[in-house]
Order: C-alpha cells, then structure tokens, then sequence
C-alpha cells in the first residue's frame, strides 16, 4: 500500500513537471520569432527603400532616352553632322569645251610651201599677221590650209593662239571648210555654187568667192544647208541671234562705205561667220582671211542670224 502511493506521487510529479518541458523544447525549434514593434519599423523602412529602388529601376526601364552621341554605331553619324560616306553633291563645272589651234604670222612675206622643209615648193607668202587654222604640225612647221590645199608654215615665224570650239559638229564641219578657202582671192559677183535651192550653176570655181558665194559655199558643204546667193537675201534667212547671245558659226550682216546710207535690207553689203572672241572668217576686198572685227567694221554692224 505505501508503495502504491509513492508510484502515484510520482507519477503526479511527472505529469505536471511535462508541460513546461515540452514548451521549452517547442520554444528551442522554432526558426524565429514574431517581430516586435521596433523591428516591424526597421523592416518596413527597408521595405520601402526596396521599392524606390525598383521604382527607379522601372522609371529607367519605361521612360524613353536618346541614345548618347558616345554610344551610336561609327557608321551612323548624327543628323546633324555631314555623311562622310556620301559626301554632299557639289555644283557642277561647267564642260570644258575642245578648242581650235590657230597661228598668227610674225614675219613680213612668210613663205607658205607645199611640204615641211625648205626643199618644198613655195605656194605663196603670207604677211605679217595673216592667220590660219593648225591642221597638224611635223617637227617645226605647222600644217595649215591654203587655196583648198594642204601647206607648211615655219614655226618660228608663227605665233600661236586657241579659240573655244562649239559641241556642234555641224557648226565645226561648216568652219571647217571655210579654212580649205584660206588665201582664195575675192572676186566680186563670182559665180554662187548653186541658185540658192540647190542646183549647182555652172561656171563655179573655187579658186574665187565673194562674200556671201563664200558663206553659200561653206554651209552647203559644211552642214547641208541651202542659203541664197545675195547678202540681201541671207539675212532674211535663219534665226535672228541678238548682239549679246553671238556664237561661234553665226553669221553677222554689216552694211559698208557703199551702202551704209540706204534703208531697210538694201543696207546689207557683207557677211562673215563668227569663229569667236571678236575673230571671224570672211573674204573682203582681197582674199579669204581670219582675222578680228575692227571698231570701223562693228560700227557697220546690222545684225546677226543663225542658220543650225
């Protein structure tokens, strides 16, 4: 019977001594414990600091930006600064037109022979300042033309100059031929090439012009083209080119001592086609030349036509 008491008393005791272990031991394992209020302030001032954090970072994200000049590719350069890749296209130059070699004599009776050397025959003599077309040149001679032949000038006695050509082969082909008829003699009413339409008259020479059978002559050969057989009757033909717009190949109309005092075409009483730079080739009073328009000559000036 005590000993029964004593088993109870023991048990009594252990059953109460329990609880309080068994808290202890729940207490021990727990990871962590409910915050208190100081640290539920501390974790929410972290919290929001979190926040601005990523609302920075999403504003950054969002919000667009232009991409730093630093940053940009090398080959896309700023809008604002030239392409160097594609250079901004320049004006252009104008052409470069070819040009027409001419020679001027320096000498007083420079003999013009038929080949280049003192040995040719001589075909004539030209006087000081007498010019003509460079065809070619062979060692010290210059080739020119001369009465419808081709001859030889010595260099040393020719002083050379140049003249813009036109694009127009047309126009060069016509001037052309009007150096073949260098040094013709002027012959006054010389028989024309054809009547003015094209029928080629008989009795035509080219060892002869006057002024306008010369123009006839050069343009019908030269372009194809059919002028009548006075200068009466030319300057009504063609185009009418103002003084100011004059170019090389149109033919300029002057009256003369004879017929400066009459009216209306009657005026007109000689012709000669413009080579350019107050130069012109023509035939007057003496032989087929080149030479510059004198003051005197412009002050018969009437008018000027275009006839390509």
């Amino acid at each position: 019977m005590k000993k029964t008491k004593t088993l109870l008393t023991l048990l009594l005791s252990l059953f109460f001594l329990f609880p309080t272990f068994s808290c202890q031991q729940t207490d021990s394992i727990i990871p962590s414990v409910p915050p208190s209020a100081d640290d539920s302030t501390q974790s929410g001032d972290n919290s929001d600091s979190s926040d601005e954090e990523n609302e920075e970072s999403e504003d950054t994200d969002d919000t667009p930006q232009e991409t730093p000049p630093a940053t940009e590719p090398d080959n896309t350069p700023p809008v604002t600064e030239p392409d160097n890749s594609s250079p901004p296209p320049e004006t252009p130059a104008p052409p470069v037109l070819p040009t027409s070699q001419y020679i001027k004599c320096t000498g007083n009776s420079v003999n013009i022979r038929k080949g280049a050397g003192t040995s040719f025959a001589v075909l004539g003599q030209a006087e000081k300042g007498t010019m003509y077309a460079v065809t070619g040149k062979i060692g010290n001679w210059y080739q020119i033309f001369y009465r419808n032949q081709v001859a030889y000038i010595y260099a040393e006695y020719a002083s050379v100059f140049t003249l813009e050509k036109t694009t127009s082969e047309k126009t060069e082909a016509v001037i052309e031929e009007g150096y073949k008829l260098l040094g013709v003699p002027y012959v006054y009413g010389a028989v024309r090439l054809h009547n003015g339409k094209g029928k080629l008259l008989s009795g035509f020479s080219v060892q002869k012009f006057d002024c306008s059978s010369l123009i006839q002559y050069i343009f019908y050969h030269g372009a194809n083209v059919l002028l009548d057989v006075t200068t009466r009757t030319q300057v009504v033909q063609g185009k009418y080119v103002h003084p100011n717009d004059l170019q090389r190949g149109d033919c300029i109309f002057f009256t003369n001592d004879v017929r400066e005092n009459k009216t209306g075409i009657e005026r007109v009483g000689h012709v000669a086609i413009y080579l350019g730079n107050n130069y012109i080739l023509h035939t007057a009073s003496d032989y087929a030349r080149i030479e510059p328009i004198s003051a005197k000559r412009w002050s018969h000036y009437i008018e000027a036509r275009r006839f390509i």
